[in-house]
Parts: structure tokens; sequence; C-alpha cells
């Protein structure tokens, strides 16, 4: 079990880091117990990525905490956190990713950045697929706004 925790945390502190900014260690955190805690209710060892992304993202979306206006973190902006080998860039992504609310972070990493696909993300998020388009849609003019500003 510790080996599989393990080989899961990188996994997870990504997921969380990129949704829950300052909160990501406690969503990982609580992700990991929950999927210790609940490993025996996974039916299909295969889908066992696929089960343990679900469950950190609904705990990052739900201990995200609402920024400071000054807009700061203390975790730094890791390279592949954000998907890109490029500290600088990921460093511009995650201050902009950081201006937006903590479900328009959780639709813009699950399709943008890890390339689920609605229907999967309606699932995961626990929401409508239509409200999937359009939290994507306004998560999208937010970040491009933000991004040339």
């Amino acid at each position: 079990m510790s080996q599989l925790l393990d080989a899961l945390a990188s996994y997870v502190g990504r997921l969380c880091g990129a949704i829950a900014l300052d909160a990501g260690p406690d969503a990982a955190q609580e992700t990991l117990l929950n999927v210790f805690r609940q490993l025996r209710s996974l039916k299909d060892p295969n889908a066992l990525y696929g089960w343990v992304r679900t469950i950190a993202i609904r705990e990052a979306v739900r201990v995200a905490r609402p920024l400071p206006e000054s807009g700061s973190t203390s975790l730094e902006a890791t390279p592949s956190a954000i998907g890109t080998a490029d500290p600088e860039l990921a460093g511009d992504v995650r201050r902009v990713l950081e201006r937006l609310a903590p479900a328009q972070r959780a639709i813009l990493v699950l399709r943008d950045l890890h390339g689920v696909d609605e229907a999967e993300a309606a699932r995961i998020l626990g929401i409508a697929r239509g409200t999937v388009k359009s939290r994507l849609h306004r998560a999208r003019a937010v970040f491009r706004r933000e991004w040339t500003t």
C-alpha cells in the first residue's frame, strides 16, 4: 500500500496543486487518505488513475480557497504541473490560473492540460455536460483576458 501511495503522490500533487493552489497539499493529502480508505471499492485495477483523478479533482475543488487580492501563492509553479518544460511559461500560466475561480481552474486543467473529454469531465465534476461546455467557454475567455493583461 505504501508503494502505491508513493507512486500516486506526485500525480495527485500536480492535479491538486493546479486547482487548489495554496490548498493543494491539503487536497493531495485528503485525496491520498480517501484512496487508502476506499481502495477496496475499486472494481477495475486498470481504472486506478482515472479513479484517483476523480477523487483528486473533487477534493481540490472542495478545499480551494479564494486567493487574497495580492494574488500570490506560496506554491511554486512547476513545469510538470502546468504541462510544459519551460519554467518561465509555467510561472506565467500559474499566475493566470491563480486569478480563476476553482471551478474554472478544474475544468481547464481537466480539458486543456489532461485532455479529458466533456463527458468524462462532467462525470468527474458531478455536473451536466452542458455545464462543462459553458464553464469551459467562460474559463477560456477569462484565461485569455487575464493572459493579455
